[in-house]
């Protein structure tokens, strides 16, 4: 079994592409580079694109391990996930992952619908497990997708670099498991992307509260429910009343593992392009 942070790198980071595919124009994209680090000694690159158009999103995530870390564990990935944004509300309708490590694959396949799994697909399954808290229909109800849960809207026309944008509890499914993640607002601080972003964050303690799914006398289970200095960075995407993460930070026995942000570029569409009549189209 994987550690929970490679776990958590790859499934941010996600690397090939998938069958969800994107809009065909965008009002606005996203496109970001991350680095996952464990005491500052890298680990993995990846890139996040995420497509705006309307009230809907898509959004693919691909990365790979680097460096030295490949002579221990190898792992590759890409996941997507698509849905609508309804006010400060994330409604998810599909999601896919699929990771490769040390040469063993691992699949993920759900439809959602009004924050319900109808049907979800995972190889391998869970390990039967007597210690291991089973997962009903009800923990099946009112969730998003890991990939969703990553997308945080800021309903009304107020400042959305607040401390409320951190008030919320992130009820996620993976296929397998069901955790909360609760957030809380911890301070405000500053970041600039090599290229892109420049500017305020709102920086968020994540609590992870597992659910259903997990076995709660493992180590690493209980090593993550006693975390209360993991981190959530979140920036806003221009054009857009949607907050995603910066960074993610979390303290491990071997130093602390990061997820940055070094490439943060938002670009708007002007809605006339996207409605281009016929006409002017074949003129061009």
């Amino acid at each position: 079994m994987r550690n929970p942070f490679e776990r958590v790198c790859l499934i941010a980071l996600g690397a090939a592409a998938l069958a969800l595919s994107s809009p065909a124009a965008a009002e606005t994209k996203l496109e970001a580079r991350y680095t996952a680090a464990l005491a500052g000694i890298p680990l993995g690159t990846g890139t996040w694109v995420i497509d705006f158009t309307a009230d809907q999103y898509t959004a693919i995530a691909t990365g790979h391990t680097t460096g030295l870390i490949k002579l221990i564990s190898d792992g590759s990935g890409t996941t997507a996930a698509k849905g609508a944004i309804q006010g400060a509300n994330v409604v998810a309708s599909h999601y896919v992952s699929h990771t490769v490590s040390d040469k063993k694959d691992d699949d993920v396949r759900m439809g959602l619908q009004g924050g319900v799994v109808k049907d979800a697909v995972a190889i391998p399954p869970l390990d039967p497990a007597p210690d291991r808290v089973p997962v009903t229909e009800a923990h099946r109800k009112g969730v998003t997708d890991p990939m969703s849960a990553m997308l945080m809207p800021v309903a009304g026309k107020g400042e959305m670099l607040a401390p409320d944008a951190c008030k919320r509890r992130l009820a996620i499914f993976d296929g397998r498991q069901r955790a909360d993640i609760e957030l809380v607002y911890k301070r405000m601080d500053q970041v600039r992307a090599d290229k892109g972003y420049a500017g305020p964050v709102v920086v968020c303690t994540a609590l992870y509260r597992p659910v259903a799914g997990h076995r709660p006398e493992r180590p690493a289970i209980k090593y993550l429910v006693a975390q209360h200095d993991m981190e959530i960075w979140l920036a806003p995407i221009t054009g857009t009343r949607v907050l995603v993460p910066f960074r993610f930070s979390v303290p491990t026995p071997f130093g602390l593992g990061t997820l940055q942000a070094n490439y943060f570029v938002a670009n708007e569409m002007p809605t006339q392009a996207l409605r281009q009549s016929p006409a002017s189209a074949k003129t061009q």
